[in-house]
């Protein structure tokens, strides 16, 4: 099978401002100098980690999936990133996953960050997402959910390759950010990247950055500071499986199901 690459976007995100924030990935984006397979982008990457909803949630046929729909076909490349979208009465912090052909799956954030009331607004997801795309695995996940082993626990028998963490992640919780992202790395025999914000929200809340793409052996392949920037990376799929042949821990794993 072949390699995957992949670029992602660590953004000095602009408060309640979607379309100054869309335009700014656009710029960050236009100074990519290889083709991607796969871009990722940062939690809530239109307006912040915000739980104003009520006033800035998009319809899911909105302008930021319109946006991730032109993007995905100019690079032929998925896009995926996190939004707040209102569905029926409900609102959720929403992972779109876009195809170059316009067609996309979702996952709505399962583990709601309770210590900003999170789940006071937002619906948390019940079903996990793995998408086959270019002939890999790929399990994308919001912020929180990187401090819960079990939900991201990849599958003895059918596992994914790649593990992607979306984030607002503040720079108060940095050592845990990092510390978390090579564990999960390094449990789940997987590459795995997380892609954070940068900069000072309107609450004077900071985000360090920190961006990291780690190997299935929970070393650094790419480890970003606190600056804006556009990044390629390529996994290679031949040294993902010569990994997994010498060191087969993925075949002692336990086997269990859960129930969300």
């Amino acid at each position: 099978m072949s390699d995957l690459t992949v670029s992602f976007v660590q953004a000095a995100l602009q408060w309640h401002q979607p379309e100054a924030n869309r335009a700014e990935l656009s710029r960050l984006l236009s100074q990519l100098s290889l083709s991607s397979d796969l871009i990722v982008l940062p939690e809530m990457f239109s307006t912040g980690f915000s739980m104003e909803a009520a006033t800035l949630a998009e319809p899911v046929e909105g302008p930021s999936l319109a946006w991730m729909r032109e993007v995905a076909a100019q690079h032929d490349a998925v896009v995926t990133g996190s939004l707040m979208v209102r569905e029926a009465d409900r609102f959720y912090n929403r992972l779109f996953w876009v195809r170059p052909d316009g067609s996309y799956s979702h996952y709505d954030k399962h583990h709601l960050f309770t210590f900003a009331r999170e789940q006071d607004t937002y619906t948390p997801g019940t079903s996990q997402l793995v998408e086959e795309w270019r002939g890999w695995r790929i399990r994308p996940l919001i912020c929180y959910d990187l401090r819960f082993p079990v939900w991201s626990r990849n599958n003895a028998d059918a596992p994914y390759d790649l593990l992607l963490y979306m984030a607002n992640w503040p720079a108060a919780r940095r050592t845990a950010w990092m510390t978390l992202l090579r564990a999960r790395a390094i449990e789940n025999l997987a590459y795995t990247l997380g892609v954070n914000c940068v900069g000072l929200d309107i609450h004077g809340q900071l985000y360090a950055g920190d961006s990291a793409l780690l190997d299935m052996k929970g070393e650094y392949l790419v480890e970003v500071g606190n600056h804006e920037t556009s990044i390629t990376r390529t996994l290679r799929r031949s040294e993902l499986e010569a990994y997994r042949r010498r060191f087969p821990a993925l075949q002692d794993a336990d086997r269990f199901t859960i129930h969300p």
